[in-house]
């Protein structure tokens, strides 16, 4: 594997493991050349899954897509690298278990929102923010107030809007 730092391919794997879901094997490997360590994940490659739009556009599920539209919802937040992937894990997941091969940004958009909701307030607010599009400051303040009114340590599952998610520095949608 090239390495990400000096870009030469010689390494040797330190450690491999599978993920919870025993579908990814996580393996960390060292550069022999410059001696630093980065990780691979190794996936089997399967039918491609699409994400269905608001619009009915057809577009192939992209991990790193959904990725990154929760790293900047959690962008200087205390929340862990792995509950991202974990996130990320459980849409994959429930598109693993449908017998159809679609899903649609309101249900991945649903779950996103119910785990960060969980997670961090913040990380929801700007999350729910972009994805729901919220259409004026009133719509916006009374979703803050819905969480400002929340029992300490209760959650509530929140079911998202329709629309296809764009992040601050531009589109990039949940699929």
């Amino acid at each position: 594997m090239i390495c990400p730092f000096c870009s030469r391919n010689n390494d040797r794997v330190v450690d491999s493991r599978e993920s919870r879901d025993g579908a990814t094997i996580r393996r960390r490997r060292e550069c022999l050349e410059c001696q630093r360590r980065f990780t691979s994940y190794e996936q089997i490659e399967a039918i491609p899954y699409l994400v269905v739009k608001t619009d009915g556009r057809r577009e192939e599920f992209n991990r790193g897509k959904l990725l990154s539209g929760l790293l900047r919802a959690c962008e200087k937040r205390p929340i862990p690298a792995r509950h991202h992937e974990d996130i990320v894990a459980e849409i994959e997941k429930k598109l693993h278990l449908k017998e159809e091969r679609e899903i649609s940004t309101r249900e991945i958009g649903a779950t996103v929102m119910q785990k960060l909701r969980e997670l961090d307030a913040v990380a929801y607010v700007r999350f729910a923010s972009v994805y729901r599009r919220f259409e004026d400051l009133g719509a916006f303040v009374e979703e803050v107030q819905s969480l400002l009114n929340e029992p300490e340590g209760t959650e509530e599952s929140t079911a998202g809007g329709d629309s296809d998610m764009e992040t601050p520095s531009g589109t990039a949608d949940l699929g």
